[in-house]
């Protein structure tokens, strides 16, 4: 039996919610896998992928199938990537929740689900992206021993979530350097707070409020500097009516939260990006995904 598991994009940090905060959205990565004798990985759609052992889907199955004390002879995977590298939409993530998926329904679910949270988070460094890839909807998580304490809550459908996807790749290890070692109380205040007014009032409805509750120092203002024009193009999203727009995760994708009801946001936006040069952006319009990961089973073919 070969398993199709299915893991979506995720957009970290939410403006103030540095390493803690995280939602799902609707772009998917797709991975097909089953047991074998022998190590075989492909791509379904053209996208390069590692074929070795560096493959971070495999990686994550063989990390799983050891702590088990179980071998793992080989395995066959086929990937789809919808999700674009290194553009801070949580595909790293995406590869881990789906080895990890699919090695706990392999090994008839040794893992209860804080565990598999747990152990994303462990191997991915931090829970922002791989929660929210695991269970969905909008997370907030804390990290304290080592454990992961959570809490998943569904997001209203009706709004959009427009991904301003740039033509360049930023690492997240280039955009963590360059952080400041140290922060002041009045920065840590200032963050704290409008982390907590961003959870609240995007789950109550109190959509007017996202824009204070996204405006970030501990990270955007520094890493804004990688993005030409990256401010601005925030700036003319809060023109055009987004009720929040920040860095998702690392960067370099620019995020909008906007009404569903507003259906001049895509167009605008995109004729600006063109009028400043930046014809190579992508613009993809995502609403929320509150399921989180899924697994089905499918007959050999």
């Amino acid at each position: 039996m070969r398993l199709k598991i299915q893991v979506p994009a995720t957009s970290a940090n939410l403006g103030s919610g540095f390493d803690s905060m995280g939602l799902a959205v609707s772009l998917y990565n797709y991975v097909w896998m089953e047991e074998a004798e022998d190590l075989q990985i492909r791509s379904r759609d053209g996208v390069p992928v590692p074929q070795g052992e560096d493959n971070m889907v495999y990686a994550a199955v063989k990390h799983l199938y050891q702590l088990c004390g179980k071998p793992l002879r080989g395995l066959h995977l086929e990937q789809e990537n919808n999700i674009p590298f290194t553009r801070g939409l949580g595909s790293s993530s995406a590869c881990i929740i789906a080895g990890l998926t699919g090695a706990n329904h392999l090994l008839n679910h040794p893992l209860s689900t804080d565990d598999m949270v747990n152990l994303a988070a462990k191997i991915e460094g931090h829970p922002d992206n791989t929660t929210p890839a695991l269970l969905g909807g909008i997370v907030t998580a804390a990290i304290d021993d080592g454990r992961v304490y959570w809490v998943k809550q569904k997001v209203d459908r009706h709004l959009r979530f427009y991904a301003l996807i740039p033509d360049f790749e930023m690492s997240t290890e280039a955009a963590r350097a360059l952080l400041p070692v140290e922060v002041s109380y009045k920065t840590a205040v200032h963050n704290l707070s409008r982390a907590a007014l961003f959870s609240a009032s995007l789950l109550q409805g109190k959509y007017e409020n996202l824009k204070i509750g996204v405006n970030d120092l501990l990270h955007q203002p520094y890493r804004l500097e990688l993005i030409p024009g990256g401010r601005e193009i925030l700036d003319y999203c809060y023109r055009q009516g987004a009720y929040a727009a920040y860095l998702s995760g690392a960067g370099p994708t620019l995020m909008a939260i906007v009404s569903c009801n507003d259906p001049g946001f895509l167009p605008a936006v995109r004729q600006y990006l063109d009028d400043c040069g930046k014809a190579g952006w992508r613009i993809l319009e995502l609403s929320i995904d509150n399921e989180g990961a899924r697994l089905s089973e499918e007959a050999d073919s």
